[in-house]
């Protein structure tokens, strides 16, 4: 039992240096804003997110810190295209 152990955990530090292995599908994340929390979503493949920027401009701060943040492990252009 416990070389099994040593072996999963050889495994998950192996795993952990090549971030291109993860790819996150589904996500939840509260950013804290200079007024209020934020919930941001990765649904699909897009990030999205429950301000009143967001839904006027289909973009903001806290979509783009998710973005930023989580970069490696997200689909690429995760945050939508300012208008789209």
């Amino acid at each position: 039992m416990q070389s099994s152990l040593h072996g999963m955990i050889d495994k998950a530090h192996r795993y952990a240096e090549q971030p291109e292995r993860v790819q996150v599908a589904r996500l939840e994340a509260v950013v804290r804003g200079d007024n209020s929390d934020h919930t941001v979503t990765l649904t699909e493949g897009r990030l999205s997110c429950d301000c009143d920027h967001y839904q006027h401009e289909r973009l903001c701060a806290h979509v783009l810190t998710v973005e930023r943040l989580l970069k490696a492990f997200i689909p690429a252009n995760a945050a939508p295209f300012p208008g789209s």
